[in-house]
């Protein structure tokens, strides 16, 4: 498909060419060409139309579409569908997941097949077709929720053996927040995603970025206050990250600068969570 794609592109450019060489038609020839080149531009929107990005998101806040979290992931796949992408989401809370039990029966037994049947069963599919993953995660404990880890830990049949020129390259995102101010915070978090998504060639799963949002707790009131502008600007870089994705395979580092950027002072921050504290909300 691919070869008569471009053999399709090629003989369109030259029988456009050869018609803008002559601006009269007077030749059953010339007036053959300019059939063909009718034909192959009435049929150009059909063979020439991109197949949508397949993306598999995984929501693993406990808070699913009522954290901060999804404050975040959200606009990002917004962004992909606005971009033409197609979006699965999933939450790790609703579904039923055991943890892997290291038998690796998926390695010697039955390569690329998991014993446990679950409701990973489901995903493996959506994860092989897909060209983009998303794992989205507060930051609790120095890491992911421990159902995206359960999760996570059950997609080592899909990679066991996925070594060699013909595995699917797959882009990852990661989007994490955490009450914490610091960025400082994310830092074990990246080091197992850099990890499960090594810079080798033959790695099946490439990191392209990390959308990271520090002192969270703060986006939500700002979204309803006098600093609503700043907080709708990490928003919109959001959104703006998933965009580049669908359409350019990579996320900007300005962009992803602007999802992180600081929002306040670190002292007006912690008197306010010191207020949090005192009343929590449902979020992160």
């Amino acid at each position: 498909m691919l070869r008569f794609l471009v053999l399709f592109r090629r003989m369109l450019w030259v029988f456009q060419f050869t018609e803008s060489r002559s601006e009269e038609i007077s030749s059953p020839c010339d007036q053959y060409k300019k059939g063909i080149t009718e034909i192959l531009t009435s049929l150009r929107p059909q063979f020439l139309t991109e197949v949508p990005m397949k993306v598999l998101a995984i929501n693993g806040s406990p808070h699913m579409d009522r954290g901060n979290t999804a404050l975040i992931l959200q606009p990002l796949l917004e962004g992909m569908k606005d971009a033409g992408a197609e979006v699965d989401l999933f939450y790790s809370r609703n579904l039923n997941i055991q943890p892997c039990i290291g038998d690796l029966s998926c390695w010697i037994k039955h390569p690329g097949e998991c014993a446990q049947k679950d409701d990973m069963q489901i995903l493996y599919p959506k994860f092989r077709a897909a060209e983009a993953l998303v794992f989205a995660s507060p930051v609790y404990y120095a890491g992911v929720t421990g159902s995206l880890k359960n999760l996570i830990d059950r997609m080592l049949p899909l990679h066991s053996f996925a070594q060699g020129k013909d595995v699917r390259r797959q882009k990852v995102v990661l989007v994490s927040t955490c009450a914490a101010w610091e960025m400082e915070m994310f830092k074990p978090l990246l080091v197992q995603f850099e990890a499960i998504c090594p810079k080798t060639e033959d790695s099946p799963m490439q990191l392209a970025g990390a959308l990271l949002r520090p002192h969270a707790h703060s986006l939500k009131p700002m979204l309803h206050g006098n600093s609503r502008p700043l907080a709708e600007d990490v928003l919109k870089a959001a959104r703006q990250a998933g965009t580049e994705l669908a359409t350019e395979n990579s996320i900007s580092q300005k962009t992803l600068e602007r999802v992180s950027q600081e929002l306040m002072a670190k002292d007006a921050y912690e008197k306010a969570m010191q207020e949090w504290f005192l009343h929590p909300d449902d979020s992160m």
